[in-house]
């Protein structure tokens, strides 16, 4: 990249930036970071324990739900192969 182009990218963040900053659009995205963050740490996190017992339940269930997809298509194909 030029010089110019990178100066002008500089200028229009610069004015993109005064201009939200002037509809108090920055003070609202500051208050709402601070909130989400006061929200998280309320919440209860799991422990390790639960977390991998987690992942586990839901890697079984991808597998049992792909299975049975697999099972249900090769019915239909050969239901509908004979029609």
């Amino acid at each position: 990249m030029s010089t110019l182009s990178i100066l002008i990218w500089v200028v229009l963040v610069g004015v993109v930036f005064g201009v939200l900053w002037s509809q108090g659009k920055i003070a609202q995205f500051a208050g709402y970071v601070r909130e989400t963050r006061t929200e998280l740490e309320k919440c209860s996190w799991p422990t390790w324990d639960e977390l991998k017992g987690s992942t586990l339940l839901i890697f079984m269930s991808i597998v049992i739900l792909g299975a049975f997809t697999v099972v249900v298509d090769f019915v239909l194909l050969q239901v509908f192969i004979k029609l």
